[in-house]
This record gives structure tokens, sequence and C-alpha cells, in this order.
């Protein structure tokens, strides 16, 4: 299963993330983490193009996790998924290797996201993370339209992973898509 963490910077996708991790013996891709480890300081760009080339290297490598265990879940992490192209590019991987995905779509409000973003500004991998990053992407923030589980992330963190792990759970109607075998593979197992 891939999972899109999507939010305005300092909604808690990145701490939520890792906490489910934890207890699904998932994996989070970070986009700051994969830049980081890809461009030298001199080449990091914070632009679109940069953004868009991380999150393939991070759909590639979710593609080559889940081709060795279908069954892990793969938290996609580090991008708002603030534009509609990107989550599209997602779910056509996701069901291109067929494999059901949801969207957790973390929500909190703008003090809370300032205070959370205040004590990171020198200290996150992505340079450009502050309150001014968060205005100008909740500016242009394109409401998602698929089915989403929406996760108000001012609830402690406990209570967000309770709520986001229900929507996990094999069978879930709530937010994941799952993606039917192949007609020839349906044909077979008949």
């Amino acid at each position: 299963m891939i999972v899109l963490m999507a939010g305005l910077p300092g909604s808690g996708k990145s701490t939520l993330a890792r906490a489910l991790a934890e207890r699904t013996a998932g994996r989070v891709l970070s986009k700051d983490e994969i830049r980081h480890a890809i461009f030298l300081p001199a080449e990091i760009e914070y632009s679109s193009r940069q953004d868009d080339y991380c999150l393939r290297v991070m759909v590639d490598t979710a593609t080559y996790l889940l081709g060795r265990d279908p069954r892990r879940v793969i938290f996609l992490d580090g991008r708002p998924f603030s534009r509609r192209y990107q989550i599209e590019n997602v779910v056509g991987a996701a069901e291109s290797m067929r494999q059901a995905w949801l969207i957790l779509e973390c929500v909190c409000s703008q003090e809370t996201a300032r205070k959370r973003l205040a004590p990171d500004a020198d200290q996150h991998l992505a340079g450009n993370r502050d309150f001014r990053l968060y205005l100008e992407v909740k500016a242009r923030f394109e409401a998602i339209v698929h089915r989403k589980t929406v996760i108000d992330t001012e609830r402690p963190l406990e209570t967000c992973v309770h709520e986001a792990l229900a929507t996990l759970q094999p069978g879930s109607v709530s937010a994941a898509r799952e993606i039917p075998p192949p007609p020839e593979e349906r044909l077979r197992s008949e």
C-alpha cells in the first residue's frame, strides 16, 4: 500500500508518518532526505522541478520495495501534495503496481503550524521550511478530489495514529483504494 501524507508545512505529516511506520513495519520515504542524499548543498534549489524529480525517485523506490514485498506500507512524506498532478502521478504509479493507495491529509490551525515551524527553521533538512513557505503553499493548495482521511493533528499523536491505523486496515472502505487483480489473474484463480 502507498500512503500519501498530504498537508501544509507544519501540519504534522512527518511526525504521523514516522509513528505509523513504527506500528506497521512500514517505511517512510522522505522527499527532504532523498533531496539531500542526491544533491550537494550548492545544487539544492527547492524548485518544483527538483521537488518533482525527488517525488519520482520516491515512487521508483516504493515500486522497488513493493516489488520485493507487496504487503508493505510505504509512506510518501515531505511533499504537501498541494497540486493535483502530484497526487495523480502517485495514484497512477500505485495502480500500475496493482497497489492500494490512500491519502492522509494532516490539518491543524495556522497558529499551531506557525509554532511548529519556528523551532525547525534552522534545524530541518529543508532550508526553506518556515512560516512563509506555509503561507505560499496554502495560497496555491488545490483541493484534494480523491477520497481521503483528514487527520486533525491538533489532537494528541496517539489519537491521530489510532484514527490513521483504522484506515490502513485491510478492507477499510474509508479511504483506501483497492486495486483488483487483472482479468487474466482472476481467470487463473477461478
